[in-house]
């Protein structure tokens, strides 16, 4: 067997566009090469590690192993270009930074700003998950570290405290549960949402509870951020759950915050990776600024 660096980066780019092609032209070669690489590969083992259909290409099972490896060595690779290049002008590191929508949100991006300030030679590759699926890719090898909700199963990372994340149900001041002091999650279901975007982490984590319920959520209008939602509900256009951070920070007269008799709405925010102390010196450095905060 005799891969190299741009084989298992070929065969990851072509896993993650779904044909050889686009594959190929994401990793700067022609489409006869990276076939050629590719069938290279498969002989090296005798396996095959892509289904070729008419719709483009998905892995076997073999190929389901080798991309998990693959990226496992990959990330070695550029945690050691790093840490012997100490940082050298003009070489720049990339943390891989993957996040709920409320640390995104609420938490981070002062927090971030500074960093990036203090290190100008780092970038963050920075993007919104749900939990489930950030944990999924930090065992997977495809991210350096994550900010996911202490719900979700963290066997085999490591993880540290970031930040209470309490759920609330937001309302008009005139809404027939604004006499309550707490409500259940059954008693909203009842009632027209005001929702985040479909495909934002917080949005799929309520449905998701919603239908643990045997209900689903009557979404009546979605927003693309909380100030969107907060402004839309306090005009009575439904109600909305939202973290405790997004009524703190944008403080209003027309809503009224009832706590959430929910054990999953008493939620923290942990950080966690793989291991902490392997992480590479560019990445510790971050999650040590996200730790101090």
């Amino acid at each position: 067997m005799h891969f190299d660096l741009t084989d298992l980066r070929l065969y990851l780019h072509i896993l993650d566009t779904g044909n050889i092609t686009a594959g190929a032209a994401r990793s700067h070669l022609s489409l006869a090469a990276a076939s050629a690489r590719i069938r290279a590969m498969e002989a090296s083992l005798g396996v095959d590690f892509l289904q070729r259909g008419r719709r483009g290409v998905t892995p076997t099972p073999a190929g389901t192993a080798l991309a998990q490896h693959a990226r496992v060595l990959l990330q070695q690779a550029e945690r050691m270009q790093q840490d012997l290049a100490d940082y050298a002008q003009g070489v720049k590191g990339q943390v891989r930074l993957l996040c709920n929508t409320t640390a995104i949100t609420e938490y981070l991006p002062e927090v971030l700003a500074e960093f990036l300030q203090h290190h100008r030679n780092l970038d963050i590759d920075l993007q919104e998950l749900p939990s489930a699926r950030i944990t999924h890719a930090l065992r997977q090898g495809a991210a350096d570290i994550g900010i996911v909700s202490d719900a979700v199963d963290t066997t085999d990372l490591q993880t540290r405290p970031f930040r209470d994340d309490p759920l609330v149900l937001i309302l008009p001041c005139d809404h027939p549960l604004s006499g309550s002091s707490e409500v259940s999650f059954s008693d909203t279901l009842r009632h027209d949402f005001v929702g985040l975007r479909a495909d934002s982490a917080l949005a799929v984590y309520l449905e998701e509870q919603a239908l643990h319920a045997g209900v689903r959520m009557q979404i009546r209008i979605r927003a693309d951020g909380f100030d969107g939602v907060l402004r839309m509900v306090a005009m009575g256009a439904g109600i909305a759950i939202v973290p405790l951070a997004a009524i703190e920070r944008a403080p209003s007269q027309s809503l009224k915050s009832l706590a959430l008799n929910e054990p999953w709405a008493r939620r923290k925010l942990l950080l966690c990776a793989r291991e902490f102390d392997t992480l590479p010196a560019y990445a510790k450095s971050l999650l040590q600024a996200l730790s101090d905060t």
